[in-house]
Formats: structure tokens, sequence, C-alpha cells
């Protein structure tokens, strides 16, 4: 296993920033390991674990060259191990390396068309690499604490609407297939070999940092551009889509109070709102004082098929025992997200 480079931080036990009292080991900080720590999620996840006193340890990609994508700003506060999901020996040296007290599994493909294409790299990228993570905790450091990233999308085309944790899945696409198997093979490891494993049932959950292929960054992105006379239209599939959308960083606590907890379970995390993509358009183009029905066009050819069932999550489970809430509203992230890509593209406009 190759270290790219050595944690720069201090191991002086302290209270964390929001009143938990840090547990230590040996005199040290909590230690985390974190996968897909460049992704969106990874970044507000290593942000929050830093502010806590975490000793914090990303996987990062080989074939990417260590880069840290949106937690580059976060180097020198973090190891780097090398690792792909696709090759287990190196998630399971990475445990090894580490052992820490808390593993956040976030890595894995996350764009649903793209698992047609490769449905069985899809199922080893996502069910393969959580059997060989938890079968490496259960093997090395059964103690640890392991949270697991699966998906609103393994309930599909649900007999009800919102869904909780206890609502029947009929995942539709092989992204959901293997989010749900992950997540079934979490429930049986946590009770056949009692390990402290959750899993977070999480539903869209966007930022700024969400890659632009993803729909509400495409509108935020839109917006900005067609406000500074770069774009003249927007093009999009169904308005009619509803999705359940909430802020990553607020999503990313919730993963974190999961492992805060003496018992493992788990949670449906989500704003329990759905919302259609017509209104995140008409929300974003109003930031901007702008009518979206001028700028936005349907193309047909993106629309995809929609389940029956309105994709909503029910976080009454969340809230009531992780005390979970969300600190940013559907019209605060969405502005957050416009802003965000208006500066930068008045940078990018003035950098020429």
């Amino acid at each position: 296993m190759r270290w790219l480079r050595a944690w720069r931080g201090s191991t002086t036990d302290r209270p964390s920033p929001t009143g938990h009292k840090l547990a230590a080991v040996n005199g040290h900080p909590k230690t985390a390991l974190v996968t897909g720590i460049s992704g969106q999620d990874g970044s507000f996840l290593a942000e929050l674990l830093l502010a806590e006193g975490y000793r914090v340890t990303g996987l990062v990609r080989s074939s990417d060259g260590g880069a840290l994508g949106f937690s580059e700003h976060l180097r020198g506060r973090l190891e780097l191990l090398s690792g792909e999901l696709l090759e287990p020996a190196s998630l399971t040296e990475a445990v090894r390396e580490t052992m820490p007290g808390e593993i956040y599994h976030l890595a894995a493909p996350s764009f649903v068309p793209a698992s047609w294409q490769q449905p069985s790299e899809t199922m080893r990228a996502i069910t393969g690499s959580c059997a060989t993570l938890l079968e490496a905790v259960r093997d090395l450091c059964p103690s640890s604490r392991v949270f697991m990233a699966a998906s609103g999308a393994i309930f599909g085309a649900a007999p009800e609407s919102p869904q909780s944790e206890l609502t029947p899945c009929r995942p539709a696409n092989p992204y959901a297939i293997a989010k749900l198997a992950a997540h079934q093979l979490l429930g049986a490891m946590r009770e056949h070999d009692e390990l402290h494993a959750s899993s977070g049932i999480v539903f869209n959950h966007e930022s700024e940092r969400r890659p632009e292929q993803f729909v509400p960054r495409r509108i935020s992105r839109g917006a900005a551009a067609i406000a500074l006379g770069i774009e003249s239209e927007l093009t999009l599939g169904s308005l009619e889509a509803v999705r359940d959308w909430s802020f990553a960083g607020d999503v990313m606590r919730g993963a974190w109070l999961m492992l805060q907890q003496d018992r493992p379970d788990d949670y449906v995390l989500a704003s329990g709102v759905g919302r259609t993509v017509g209104e995140l358009a008409r929300t974003a183009f109003a930031c901007l004082d702008l009518d979206a029905e001028r700028y936005v066009r349907v193309d047909p050819t993106l629309v995809r098929e929609e389940p029956g069932t309105p994709s909503v999550g029910d976080p009454a489970k969340a809230r009531r025992v992780l005390g979970w809430q969300q600190s940013l509203s559907f019209q605060e992230l969405v502005e957050r997200m416009v802003r965000h890509d208006l500066r930068e593209l008045e940078g990018q406009a003035k950098a020429g």
C-alpha cells in the first residue's frame, strides 16, 4: 500500500466544535477512513470530520494520480492511500494499514444511465466493494464502525410514498439493484457478525460540488450562463419528474451521526418533500429574476421512464433517533448553487 501524504494535525484530545466529547484511542483522536473522498460527499464529510478533531485518511484512485477533486482545499490535512473499488486487495490493505475507528464508504459509480452500459462492473464496484470492506472489518478490526451509502433508488416503483426504512424495495436499474444488494448484505453481516455497520438510504443530495452532468447542477449552471448572456436556452428532460432534494453537507452530517450511536441501524436521509424538475428550474431562474419558461426547452430524447411512485424519503426516524435536522431549505440550496455558478462563470469570463 502506497502512502501519498502523512497526516499533519494535532493529537491533542479536545472537545469538538459541536460539543461532542471525542473518544480517544491511546491518547490519539478518532480516526476515520473515507472512500470517495475526492467527490462531493467525501469533501463535505472530510470537512466535518476534521472540524470534529478526527485524523482522516482518504482513499484515492491510483489511476487519478492522487487527485483530491473537491477535497483539494484539504490537502495537507489528510492522509491519503491509493486504492480501487475493482481491486479488492487494495481495499483490504487500506483497512489493515489504518485500522480506523470509523469507515465511511461513499465511493461508487453514481450516474444511473451508465449502469445500463456496464451492469457487471456496476455490481462489482458497488456490491463487491461493500462485501470486501465488511469482510476486512470483520477479520481485522471488528470494533470499527462502518457507514455504507445506500440510495433512495433501491425503492424503485415502491408501493408507497414517501418511502421509509420499512418500505418494500423494487429496484429498476443495475445501479439500484447493486445498491440494494449491498444494503441487504450489510444488514445480514451486521446481525451475523455483530458489526457496528449502518446503511444510510440517501435520497438526492446536491451542492455546488455536484458534477455538471447531474440535472440540478445543469440547471443552476444553465441559469447562471443565461443570466450572463453566455447561453440562450437550457435543454432538459421531463419537467414533471419528482425528486427529494437535500443539501449534501446535511446528508453527510447524518452519516456521521449514525456512527455516533450506541447501536447500528439503517436510516433514510431525505428532506421528506418531493419537488419536480420544473419547480427546481423555476426556483433557480427566479434567483436571477428570470422566467424559466422563456429559456427552458424539453428534449424528448432526454426523458427517462419514471417509476409510478414519487421518489420521496421519510426522514422521521433520523430526526427522532439521531436528532438530524437540515441546515438549508430547498430554496437556500438552489440559490447557493446558482450564486456559486454565477461567480465562477463571471470569473471565467473576466479571465478570457
